[in-house]
C-alpha cells in the first residue's frame, strides 16, 4: 500500500464544547514510552493521578479513577453500577445530556421519572422535591451540573439535599464542571460523579474521571444483580486502582500519562485560582458579546463559565458564520442540539483556552463574520467591553 500524502494535522483554535486546546506538556507526556499497565513505575503514576483526581474533585472518596473511555463511558459506568433492572430513578432532564442519561438508564432496566424544564433554564428544585415526594421508593435521582447543550449551569445544593433527606442516591454529571469551577462533591455528599478529559482538564479525549463515596460504594457492592457491563463494572475496577492491582483489562498507559500531566498543571495553577480565572474570562466574553449586538440564552445567574451559547440573531446563517471562522480565521465554535439545533452558536472557554487573547481573537473573529451577513457588529464596542472587564 503506498501512502501519497504524509499526515499533516493543521493548529487550529478549539473554542468549542469540547475537544478543548492541549497544552504541550500534555502533548508531551503522551509521547512518554509505554510501560506495561502493572508495571511499578506505571503504577506509581497511577496513584499520583488518583490523588490528584481527588484533589480536583475535592474529595476524600477512596474509589476514585479514570474510567478507559469518554465522558458518555462516565455515564455509561455510573448508570449501570448505581442501577438494578427494575428500579425506579428519578432523572432530570434540561437539555440533549440529560435526555441521554434516560436513554442509558432505560438501557439498564430502570423505570425512568423525569423532571424536566426547557433548553436554556435550570431544573426547579421544587419539581425534583414534588417527584422526589411522589415516588418514594426511586432509589437515584441523576442530574447534569454542567449541561453543555445549552451551557446552563445547575445549581445542585437544594436537590441534594432533597434526596439525601429521602434516603436516595445522587448521580452527578460533571462533564463541562470539573476543572473548571467548583464540583462540590464531598460538600454536598454526591453520591457518585463523573466527568471526562476533554472539557476543563485540558486533556485530550478518552478517560473518563469518576468518584464514587463509601455508601454508593456498599451499595454497588451489595447489589443482587452482576453489573450489566463487565467492562464498566467498578467492582472489579476499583481492585484493579486499589493496592491489590487485580488484573481487569488493559489500561490506556500513555492516556493516563497524559491526564496526570494535566491535573498537575491544575494544582500548581490551584483549583480556587483556575476557577476565578475561568469566571472571569467568561464575564468578559459575555459582556463583549453584548456589547456586540448579540443575546445570550442563559440567564446570567446560571451561565456555565466554561460554555456560553449565542442565540444566532434574526437573518443570520449560523452554518456560515461556523463555516467562515473556520477557513478565515481557523476558530472551531460548536453548533445548536437538539430542539435548539441552528438556533444557538456554542462558544467554549476551557483549561488553557480560557484566556483574554482568546476571548478578544474570538469577538473581532466574530463580528467580522457577522458583518459580512448584514449584521451591524459593534466589534470595537465589544473589545473595549473586554478591556474594561479584564484591565
Amino acid at each position: 500500500m503506498k501512502l501519497e500524502n504524509p499526515r499533516n494535522v493543521p493548529e487550529k483554535l478549539l473554542l468549542g464544547p469540547g475537544p478543548t486546546p492541549v497544552e504541550s506538556r500534555v502533548l508531551r507526556a503522551l509521547s512518554e514510552p509505554t510501560l506495561g499497565h502493572l508495571d511499578k513505575d506505571f503504577v506509581a503514576i497511577m496513584d499520583e493521578t488518583r490523588d490528584l483526581l481527588r484533589y480536583v474533585f475535592q474529595t476524600k472518596n477512596e474509589l476514585t479513577v479514570a474510567m478507559s473511555g469518554t465522558g458518555s463511558a462516565g455515564m455509561e459506568t455510573a448508570c449501570v453500577n448505581m442501577i438494578e433492572r427494575g428500579d425506579k430513578v428519578i432523572i432530570c432532564t434540561h437539555g440533549v445530556f440529560g435526555t441521554r442519561m434516560v436513554d442509558v438508564a432505560e438501557r439498564c432496566g430502570a423505570e425512568v421519572v423525569t423532571v424536566s424544564a426547557p433548553m436554556g433554564k435550570p431544573i426547579d428544585p421544587e419539581d425534583v422535591a414534588r417527584a422526589i415526594k411522589d415516588n418514594p421508593d426511586a432509589k437515584v435521582v441523576g442530574i447534569v451540573h454542567a449541561e453543555t447543550s445549552t451551557g446552563v449551569l445547575q445549581p445542585l445544593d437544594d436537590i441534594a439535599k432533597a434526596a439525601h433527606d429521602a434516603g436516595m442516591f445522587v448521580l452527578v454529571d460533571a462533564v463541562t464542571s470539573l476543572g473548571g469551577m467548583e464540583v462540590p462533591v464531598d460538600r454536598l455528599g454526591l453520591d457518585m460523579v463523573y466527568s471526562g478529559t476533554q472539557k476543563c482538564l485540558a486533556c485530550p479525549p478518552g478517560l473518563a474521571p469518576v468518584t464514587v463515596n463509601p455508601r454508593a460504594v456498599e451499595h454497588i457492592k451489595n447489589r443482587q444483580q452482576k453489573v450489566q457491563s463487565w467492562y464498566l463494572d467498578l467492582t472489579m475496577i476499583m481492585r484493579y486502582w486499589g493496592q491489590e492491582r487485580f488484573y481487569h483489562h488493559t489500561a490506556p498507559i500513555n492516556m493516563i500519562y497524559g491526564l496526570n500531566e494535566a491535573l498537575r498543571i491544575i494544582a500548581e495553577e490551584g483549583l480556587e485560582n483556575r476557577w476565578r480565572r475561568h469566571r472571569r474570562n467568561a464575564e468578559a466574553l459575555w459582556d463583549g458579546l453584548e456589547a456586540l449586538g448579540v443575546k445570550l440564552l442563559v440567564d446570567k445567574e446560571y451561565r456555565l463559565p466554561s460554555l456560553t451559547s449565542i442565540v444566532v440573531p434574526e437573518g443570520v446563517d449560523e452554518a456560515a458564520v461556523r463555516k467562515d471562522l473556520m477557513s478565515q480565521y481557523s476558530v472551531e465554535i460548536g453548533s445548536g442540539l437538539g430542539e435548539l439545533k441552528g438556533k444557538i452558536l456554542r462558544v467554549g472557554l476551557m483549561g488553557s483556552g480560557s484566556n483574554k487573547e482568546n476571548v478578544v481573537f474570538f469577538l473581532a473573529a466574530f463580528g467580522t463574520v457577522l458583518r459580512k451577513q448584514g449584521f451591524g457588529a459593534d466589534i470595537g464596542g465589544a473589545l473595549e467591553a473586554v478591556e474594561k472587564k479584564l484591565s
